[in-house]
């Protein structure tokens, strides 16, 4: 066996227990850490298939920007993990359900692959690596396309921050403008007040002696 195959064996080995592991552990916190670990597998397993770019795009996006934000949420809220699993039993059939929809779509597809494979796969395998070559495809002939995903995620970005800062009953609300422009005499106010004089306080009278017998 070659040794770029026992690397493939062994991280697909990772991947798959990582994957139960996101489902199965019982901490939110573990799940979201096996989940970084499955797609830092996954990526390896795309860097052993030379597609740099996407295995990249794997580590960065989804392992240093969405879970990150996933980390930050799981941890900052206080999750009831009893009442959470309340609701497992019932969930669990339409669970199945969905998870053997996506099996048997997979293996649909894997499968077409198998039995009636594309003459010009191999050709095409063979400049898979070749970042530059993607990049030149992305700049001239999707040009558009990404041009229109790059608005989509801004006008996503300008959403999420107005939706944030908009006026809510429930939550509190400050005008960015207003808060740049904030002076000091705006938020602190010298109060001058005369001295208090000291007054002479009588001494406490003292405690009336017990009676001898």
């Amino acid at each position: 066996m070659e040794f770029k195959t026992a690397l493939f064996y062994a991280f697909s080995t990772l991947l798959v227990i990582a994957a139960l592991k996101v489902i199965t552990d019982r901490n939110p916190v573990h799940s979201a850490l096996f989940l970084v670990l499955s797609f830092f597998s996954a990526a390896a397993l795309w860097m052993l298939l030379k597609a740099e770019f996407l295995a990249i795009v794997l580590v960065l996006v989804y392992v240093g920007a969405v879970m990150v934000l996933f980390l930050f949420v799981v941890m900052m809220l206080d999750i009831n993990l009893d009442k959470m699993r309340e609701g497992f039993w019932g969930y669990l059939p339409f669970a199945a359900v969905i998870g053997a929809l996506i099996v048997l779509e997979m293996s649909g597809v894997l499968l077409q692959a198998f039995w009636s494979p594309d003459p010009q796969i191999p050709a095409a395998a063979a400049s898979i690596g070749n970042t530059k070559e993607l990049g030149k495809l992305i700049y001239t002939e999707y040009i558009y396309a990404f041009e229109i995903a790059g608005a989509i995620l801004l006008v996503a970005i300008v959403a999420a921050v107005a939706l944030t800062l908009r006026k809510r009953k429930d939550s509190k609300y400050f005008d960015p403008a207003q808060a740049v422009k904030v002076k000091a005499k705006d938020r602190v106010r010298i109060v001058k007040m005369p001295s208090e004089s000291t007054r002479n306080v009588d001494a406490t009278p003292a405690a009336p002696a017990a009676d001898q017998p």
